[in-house]
């Protein structure tokens, strides 16, 4: 009896991430989304600038490679390109909330029928731990060393409550991927949006609360438990928007 068996929808290639990153659970969350739905081979991922750069390794399915911040207009145009493609994209933190916050707010808008996968790990981590537009307050990294002060560099971006404001988005949720309970409600979350997709109910995007103990200086253990006590904290898990749900 096989109880548990890798995805056909990853590769072979080892991954690259830091021990305990979660980079590599959502990677397996959403294979396994796009494997169970049938979709892998009509789905065309795109890959961000950030520490899952290297994701086009990783997807058995189709990637483009997209500029810094460019991975919803480049999901955009591959959608619209052929609608039978399966479109999602994969992005950290600095790549959608900051240098792409533009793409992201207006495929919103616009209720582009795509996928995101939104990686939330509250720090810039490929370039060194800096802060990031979604840092918390008081917290340290290479260019907070006194902790984020908000009088100066303002507040965290909250992309979920953001984009919830925008009346194009169809379906927006925050999940997290710091325990078994998390992990399963996660995997939900991704299915229901590969679904909307499939169904042609347009904009979804998925945050997810992720870990980088490298650079928070933390254990891989003691990463897990501060993201339940601080980023969950300030970044509350729930749907933030499920326009179809709603209107039953």
């Amino acid at each position: 009896m096989v109880v548990f068996e890798k995805t056909k929808g990853l590769t072979d290639n080892q991954l690259h991430y830091c021990p305990g990153c979660t980079h590599g659970i959502i990677h397996r969350l959403v294979a396994e989304a796009l494997e169970e739905l049938g979709l892998t081979n009509r789905t065309v991922g795109v890959a961000s600038v950030g520490c899952s750069v290297f994701s086009y390794n990783y997807f058995n399915c189709d990637m483009i490679q997209a500029a810094h911040g460019r991975a919803p207009a480049v999901a955009t145009g591959a959608k619209r390109a052929n609608p039978n493609n399966i479109v999602f994209t994969y992005q950290g933190d600095g790549d959608l909330a900051a240098i792409g916050t533009a793409e992201t707010v207006h495929s919103a808008a616009r209720n582009e029928n795509i996928t995101i996968i939104f990686v939330n790990n509250a720090i810039y981590g490929m370039t060194g731990g800096q802060m990031a537009p979604t840092t918390l307050p008081n917290q340290v990294t290479q260019t907070s060393p006194y902790g984020r002060d908000v009088t100066v560099v303002g507040y965290p971006v909250k992309v979920c409550e953001m984009l919830s404001q925008v009346e194009g988005a169809s379906y927006l949720e925050r999940v997290a991927v710091n325990n078994v309970k998390n992990i399963k409600n996660a995997k939900k979350a991704i299915l229901h949006a590969f679904k909307n997709q499939m169904e042609g109910k347009g904009f979804s995007l998925i945050e997810v609360l992720s870990t980088c103990p490298t650079n928070w200086g933390l254990s891989p253990k003691d990463s897990l438990k501060w993201l339940e006590d601080n980023m969950q904290t300030n970044y509350p898990l729930g749907v933030f928007k499920d326009k179809y749900k709603e209107e039953k």
